[in-house]
Parts: C-alpha cells; structure tokens; sequence
C-alpha cells in the first residue's frame, strides 16, 4: 500500500467541489493511487510538470510519485468540445 499525500493546493481545489464530485474524487484517490502502479485509470505526463495524472469523470487529478508515497499536485477539470464548439 503507498502513502497518499495531499499538497495544501490540492485540498483548497477539492473543497472547492460539488458534495458529490469530492466524494467521488477521494474514493477514486483512495482506490487507484493506494495500489499504484498496479491500479487502472493512471497515465504517466510527458513533458509536463507533474509526472502522473489519474481520470475522474471530467476532473484530473495531477501528482507525482515516489518511494511509495503518491504527492497529490493538483485537481483540474477538463472543459469537453460538443456540439456548440464550432
């Protein structure tokens, strides 16, 4: 099991969030990033400032791993293209 470490940004951008989605965020957290590298859903980041992102629905959680300890980064949502981008 690795630690899970949340940067105070991190933890302002997640209350931040609908009831719902935080919840959502922290069980997907708690999931994936405990039993990483053998967890689903994880993508390593090339030339970007963090080294590892996690999917939730349309939120990213950005973080960086090592020795064990998964250092939660930041929480950014994903704005979609649909049918009104154009």
């Amino acid at each position: 099991m690795n630690a899970i470490e949340w940067k105070p940004k991190a933890v302002k951008q997640l209350l931040k969030l609908d009831r719902t989605v935080q919840v959502r965020v922290r069980d997907e957290v708690g999931a994936k990033l405990a039993v990483y590298p053998f967890g689903s859903g994880v993508k390593a980041l090339v030339n970007h400032a963090y080294g590892y992102r996690l999917r939730v629905g349309d939120w990213r959680v950005l973080f960086d791993f090592s020795s064990g300890t998964a250092c939660i980064v930041s929480i950014e949502e994903v704005r979609k293209r649909d049918e009104r981008t154009y």
